[in-house]
């Protein structure tokens, strides 16, 4: 067995059955990405549309594409025939523009609201009270071709644990305290590899785990 099989093999063993494990294969080459799928594997996720495009031109079509990153609206026509979840949708515009794209292809598309619990200037995301008001927009029940089904969120990239998990708590209660107004938000998609075992046990229902799975990455 190779890297990739070992480490993901090991990877599902550590994680409770009604986690989600989304393989993050941004930057690595299809035949990776292959052999991942020739273990098991069926979610990826990749943070440029780009190239998760050409990957899903190339390879098998029951694979379920994750967009991680952070969308720009101009690029949402790229993914619209294919994408499944989107994970860092962080506007009223950007649901507008999914569900526009989503349309004129004939799809529903599965969205998750990015939440900023990180305390770093750089991350994206909504606070709670702009996530409320998101959902409480009455506009958005004429969004016909898109489903919000959960909250995103990325802790601070520091190695004080009790931090992250301050944010991963954080984010935890937020996501119950929606749920009996809004029953569709059953997905809490936190935790990477470095703190994903963190996230399960706050209660996050998907990890994306990249490096642990495909070693570490080559940024151009």
């Amino acid at each position: 067995m190779n890297d990739i099989q070992t480490n993901l093999k090991k990877i599902k063993d550590s994680i409770p059955i009604d986690v989600t494990l989304v393989a993050v294969s941004k930057t690595k080459p299809v035949s990776d990405l292959m052999t991942a799928y020739n273990t098991g594997q069926r979610i990826f996720g990749e943070n440029k549309i780009q190239e998760m495009a050409e990957k899903w031109n190339m390879l098998p079509k029951d694979i379920s594409w994750h967009m991680i990153g952070h969308v720009q609206t101009n690029k949402v026509k790229y993914m619209a025939p294919f994408v499944d979840l989107i994970h860092a949708v962080d506007s009223f515009k950007l649901l507008k523009e999914i569900d526009k794209q989503a349309k004129k292809n004939n799809r529903v598309i599965n969205c998750l609201l990015q939440i900023k619990i990180a305390e770093e200037e750089s991350k994206f995301g909504l606070n709670e009270q702009e996530a409320i008001n998101l959902l409480d927009n009455e506009d958005i029940k004429k969004l016909t071709n898109v489903h919000i089904e959960g909250l995103m969120g990325m802790a601070t990239f520091t190695t004080n644990p009790q931090q992250i998990k301050d944010e991963f708590n954080k984010i935890m209660s937020f996501f119950k305290s929606l749920q009996p107004k809004y029953p569709q938000i059953k997905t809490l998609s936190i935790g990477m590899s470095g703190d994903y075992e963190l996230a399960i046990e706050c209660g996050s229902t998907m990890v994306r785990i990249g490096s642990s799975i495909f070693g570490a990455r080559n940024y151009e």
